[in-house]
């Protein structure tokens, strides 16, 4: 039996390039709405381990489910032969999302794999080869959706070729219109790229990793009108927001989208690794073989997903986001009146942000360094939250969808104290060396 710890063990032998660490937290267990560090203490869970375990931990849905299909597990792929619970499942999600004409379903293992799908496919379907994005977006880590993303954090990689990022408009940060984004999308369109060349606009109809950030209103409409006008697929990236974390049961309902193809990832699966594409059949039926996984769509991971799609339903969770998203986004922006910090708090349901700023008349983004103090001030006082933002400046919180209201006061009470002990300077920058790595 080692004597090390178990932070010191994962530094001996997880890879560096999996990690992206804000606390010193070390996870040995899960109940409800909290996890267990090494130790025994429980912290409160905002940030749903980064948005997977959107009914917490334990969840007697989850368990049932998972349980029962190891039991009689009906093999361990989707591949050779279909199976129960993921053509159940793939039944759900064409029930729940909108869409004309005959749809597929495609199953993978995270948000990456179904985003690196969804260009594959679409640029082998309709013969074009070139795409749309954002500055700030981020659809993944695999060859595919790494080249369409534009957040900060890629710049370790060369971009796609024939990518087109446009600015996302921020109502907070208004350096770019939605007037000036679509003017300059036209340009683009009369220059560099025609549009008969690009396949797909990937859109985040709230965009999480580049800050939280809610598009003007009208704007993703405006962009979809122009987009269908030259025959390019919307695709709506519903991975961290979609399923009832927005207050809805899709986020891009809120923008009255009506995407072609919808990508589906992190909390589908409960905390297991599931994601899924839906799709017009003759896109997503181009080739026999062309995206396969060998463990994609397995009974175990799709059965827990079934779990929570009857969950959200049976429990009511995309009215309960909405309440419960509003309680907790006024308790935020009530601490503003005490912290000059606090520029803005934004998103929707129970995917919020809170934007922090060295001056609230420039809006000028408080230093990285500031946020992750806050951030493990936070887990210090027993919370565990992450940051978000092209300026790493913005509090991030993706809570599970069971949180209560008495977690809300208890979660808004340690941001609260975690601001005034770091304004206080209680947090120095070599406690938070090791945890600034987005």
């Amino acid at each position: 039996m080692s004597n090390l710890s178990l932070r010191e063990r994962d530094a001996a032998t997880i890879a560096q390039i999996g990690k992206l660490r804000f606390s010193p937290l070390s996870v040995i267990g899960g109940r409800g709405n909290r996890l267990i560090e090494e130790g025994g203490r429980s912290l409160l869970d905002l940030s749903g381990s980064a948005g997977p375990a959107v009914l917490g931990y334990g969840h007697p849905a989850i368990v049932q489910a998972v349980e029962s299909s190891i039991r009689d597990m009906a093999g361990a792929s989707l591949l050779l032969y279909p199976n129960e619970p993921a053509v159940s499942l793939a039944e759900r999600l064409l029930a729940i999302t909108p869409g004309d004409g005959e749809r597929r379903v495609w199953f993978g293992h995270s948000g990456s794999d179904a985003n690196d799908c969804a260009v594959r496919v679409l640029q082998a379907a309709t013969g074009r080869s070139r795409f749309i994005s954002f500055i700030g977006s981020y659809h993944g880590n695999l060859s595919g959706s790494m080249g369409i993303s534009g957040h900060t954090a890629m710049t370790h990689t060369l971009p796609r070729p024939g990518v087109l990022l446009l600015p996302y408009p921020d109502p907070f940060r208004p350096n770019f219109s939605s007037e000036d984004v679509l003017a300059l999308l036209d340009y683009q369109f009369e220059t560099t790229c025609p549009p008969h060349q690009v396949a797909a606009v990937f859109i985040e109809p709230l965009m999480s990793d580049g800050g939280l950030i809610v598009p003007p209103p009208g704007f993703l409409k405006a962009l979809q009108e122009r987009c269908r006008r030259h025959g390019i697929k919307i695709v709506v990236d519903e991975v961290k927001v979609g399923l009832a974390r927005s207050g809805m049961m899709h986020c891009f309902q809120h923008e009255g989208l009506t995407p072609d193809l919808v990508v589906f990832g992190k909390g589908i699966g409960g905390g297991l690794p599931l994601s899924a594409v839906i799709g017009p059949k003759e896109i997503m039926d181009h080739a026999p073989a062309f995206a396969l996984q060998t463990t994609a769509g397995n009974p175990v991971a799709t059965s827990a997903g079934n779990a929570v799609l009857k969950t959200i339903e049976t429990d009511g969770l995309v009215e309960r986001s909405a309440r419960i998203g509003m309680l907790f986004s006024d308790a935020l922006r009530a601490l503003a009146a005490r912290h000059e910090i606090i520029g803005d708090v934004r998103g929707r349901g129970l995917a919020i942000g809170v934007d922090l700023v060295k001056d609230r008349t420039t809006r000028e983004p408080v230093a990285a360094a500031t946020t992750a103090k806050i951030i493990y001030r936070g887990y210090e006082l027993g919370a565990a939250f992450t940051y978000v933002g092209l300026k790493a400046n913005v509090l991030e919180f993706m809570p599970p969808l069971t949180l209560t209201e008495d977690e809300v006061a208890e979660g808004v009470a340690i941001v609260d104290q975690a601001i005034a002990d770091v304004n206080a300077g209680e947090v120095s920058d070599a406690d938070v060396a090791s945890f600034m790595m987005w």
